[in-house]
């Protein structure tokens, strides 16, 4: 399995000039590409193929007046541009075509220099390295300090340099796992789970044990309407304007790092405990376009199921997740008597049936893990025969993961 490092880089002053250099010609080398295509397409005729447009966009572009700047960064940085636009390309076919899983790509556009990310990528072609006291050296653009919060377990095989909206830089090394040191991080248990995931609480599980919302984006609001507000009166194409964007970016960059790190280490410890996990599908565009929407995008749900996905398939955990229209908050767990819709503010009832008095969302965690065949009988076997590990798919930046198998 391959994931991705990141750390902070604090680059100098000539630094921050090479990287806003290298940033600028691989965007025109990509904006190029994707011109190249389109007059192609206008005029009826085949797609040219990728050695051409690196013949002719980068080599003999170089030897012209108006684009011979190129030369002032790694043409390792241009390669990979190209190669970004290949692969734009192939996801907006394969899309919908069905061969691509998630959510329907569109074609590529032009970039901007305004656009709120930058970013390049050096390959081991590049010869980019990490000196003796830690700094990344990269070509044409010098040795980087590196805030290093971890150890890079195995050799990096690549290194994309990232801006941020906030203006913080950032290296983010691709690396391959190692499956005996994942192994031996966190050996097998016999401990399942089902998590019902909310709003009142972000999870509820189905020991018992609630884990509290930390609402992020709400207890930053009012810090954030002020900063938006201060941006609102400054104006347009001014210096000052651009320093309050700044600041808005990076409150908003710090509400979004703060639940990131949340759900790492909720996922982490979920993963670590148990050997089998059940999780609930849930429909979040849909509740997204609800009156709770603000609620909805602060908790998060998509990305932490995201990252049960990935640390369940390297550590050789199983996540199941039970369909969105199970009726888990409407049958009862001890007897399983359906009693049917309730209010979003009953947060308890009894059961008709048998009179067992549940608590809402810890009645909802049961059932996702009985629907997820977790459950066990009062001898101790599985309700359902074995369980059926997550699939082991390569982590990235593109698409979806995809739906694992039901258990």
């Amino acid at each position: 399995m391959q994931l991705r490092y990141s750390f902070r880089l604090y680059p100098d002053s000539g630094q921050r000039a090479a990287l806003a250099r290298a940033f600028g010609c691989a965007r025109v080398v990509f904006n190029d590409a994707v011109r190249a295509r389109e007059d192609a397409r206008r005029a009826g005729e085949a797609f040219p193929a990728a050695g051409e447009l690196s013949k002719k966009l980068i080599t003999e572009a170089k030897q012209t007046a108006s684009r011979a700047w190129l030369g002032e960064v790694s043409s390792v940085v241009l390669q990979q541009a190209l190669r970004d636009v290949e692969a734009a390309y192939k996801n907006f076919f394969a899309s919908p075509k069905g061969q691509r899983q998630g959510a329907k790509m569109g074609a590529p556009r032009f970039k901007s220099r305004k656009d709120n990310r930058q970013s390049i990528r050096f390959t081991a072609n590049a010869r980019w390295s990490i000196t003796d006291n830690g700094r990344l050296n990269l070509p044409k653009i010098g040795a980087v300090k590196v805030k290093w919060s971890r150890t890079l377990p195995t050799q990096p095989s690549s290194v994309t340099v990232i801006k941020d909206a906030a203006g913080r830089y950032f290296a983010s090394f691709v690396i391959d796992t190692n499956p005996a040191t994942d192994a031996t991080r966190m050996p097998d248990t016999d401990q399942t789970i089902g998590i019902d995931l909310g709003l009142t609480h972000f999870a509820v599980l189905s020991d018992g044990t609630k884990i509290d919302s930390p609402r992020f984006l709400r207890r930053a609001e009012k810090k954030l309407k002020k900063a938006q507000r201060e941006l609102s009166r400054k104006q347009k194409g001014s210096k000052n304007r651009e320093k309050a964007r700044l600041k808005v970016s990076r409150a908003h960059a710090k509400v979004t790092d703060a639940r990131k790190e949340f759900h790492h280490q909720l996922s982490t410890k979920l993963i670590r405990d148990n050997q089998a996990i059940g999780v609930e599908d849930l429909a979040v565009k849909g509740l997204a376009r609800t009156r709770l929407a603000k609620s909805v995008h602060d908790a998060g749900w998509s990305a932490f199921v995201t990252m049960l996905e990935y640390k369940a398939a390297r550590y050789g955990r199983t996540l199941v997740k039970t369909g969105r229209f199970t009726p888990t908050s409407q049958t009862c767990s001890a007897c399983g008597a359906k009693d049917g819709p309730k209010p979003l503010h009953v947060r308890s009832w009894t059961c008709t049936a048998c009179g067992t008095l549940h608590d809402r969302d810890h009645n909802a965690a049961i059932n996702v893990k009985t629907a997820a065949g977790l459950a066990v009988t009062a001898c101790g076997a599985q309700v359902r025969p074995g369980l059926v590990p997550a699939q082991r798919e390569e982590t990235g930046s593109h698409g979806s993961p995809p739906e694992p198998r039901a258990a």
